[in-house]
């Protein structure tokens, strides 16, 4: 497995990750005991960077990651992110912030998180008072580095004249490419870019189907890319990009890592999975090699994204 540096603070990880949404919410029924089995097939394949949130369960997946990393946790990576509320407001009060971190320690075992990230933005609160709490963690030793996700090129500069930023997390794939325009302002700063749904939530990965046939509570059954309008022609695009992997000997999710990955060398994807066989064959795409011809077929096939909303509205656009 490659690594990366993210950031210039000294984090340096597998270059592709887990994200570990889905063992817990978002794509229907789950079962902890295949997922830690993928989460431990991930580490058996050199994956070193895991990504979790309060979020993702209100501290069961935290708690569920914490059980799985437990055998090998000095040899990983483990971010978290505060910021959500329950009802999918934003609550980054500080004295919220430090309940939060101190929770989350608990639910993952651990003495300490290395890479915290503040979820989403809250207008309520000045970044600056964000990451100034934030920095107290680092300066206690329970945090090693900061992070925000979804964050405005005025928010990251602001937060990062706080305190060294070593990392934004958004969302970006071959169907979601919006966040390139700030790519330039992370390579000015020395921030890394931590890509999560780098296989559109699953539509690149060849395994699509139709809204109505996911089951109930499942994201994708009400997310624009699958309704009724977009599915065929994202459905059709899927196919034409299945089409060049098959002539590079690969599959289409591992083509869609590939190009994440070619984009910057500051760039790392988080692939989720409860499936061994298909974690490992995320994995693999980290081997994956792209011409400049494949870059350009792709390009080709997909010049704006994805037919459809991502579903999470880009603040910086």
């Amino acid at each position: 497995m490659q690594h990366r540096t993210l950031g210039t603070q000294g984090l340096k990880v597998s270059a592709i990750g887990y994200g570990s949404m889905g063992t817990v919410v978002g794509y229907g029924a789950s079962d902890d005991t295949e997922s830690v089995a993928a989460i431990r097939q991930a580490h058996d394949l050199g994956v070193t960077f895991f990504d979790t949130a309060e979020m993702y369960g209100w501290g069961e997946g935290e708690k569920l990651l914490g059980r799985a990393v437990a055998p090998f946790r000095d040899e990983v990576v483990i971010a978290t992110k505060f910021g959500f509320t329950p009802d999918f407001g934003t609550d980054s009060r500080p004295e919220h912030i430090r309940e939060v971190v101190e929770a989350s320690l608990r639910h993952l075992g651990s003495d300490s998180i290395d890479l915290l990230y503040q979820h989403r933005l809250d207008p309520n609160v000045p970044i600056e008072d964000v990451v100034g709490t934030m920095a107290e963690f680092v300066d206690a030793g329970k945090v090693k580095y900061l992070g925000l996700s979804e964050a405005t090129p005025e928010a990251i500069r602001r937060a990062h004249a706080v305190h060294p930023i070593s990392v934004l997390q958004t969302e970006y794939s071959i169907f979601a490419p919006d966040a390139e325009p700030l790519f330039r302002l992370l390579d000015e700063l020395g921030i890394g870019f931590v890509a999560y749904s780098p296989l559109a939530r699953g539509f690149l990965t060849g395994a699509a189907k139709p809204a109505r046939e996911y089951d109930r509570g499942d994201f994708r059954t009400f997310m624009d890319w699958w309704n009724a309008e977009n599915y065929d022609a994202n459905a059709s695009i899927v196919g034409q990009l299945a089409e060049l992997a098959a002539t590079k000997g690969v599959t289409v999710s591992q083509l869609a890592l590939a190009w994440t990955l070619a984009q910057r060398d500051f760039i790392v994807p988080i692939p989720g999975s409860r499936n061994r066989d298909r974690v490992a064959q995320n994995v693999a795409a980290g081997d994956v090699v792209l011409t400049d011809e494949d870059l350009a077929r792709i390009a080709a096939i997909v010049p704006d994204g994805g037919h459809g909303d991502r579903g999470t509205p880009s603040p910086w656009l």
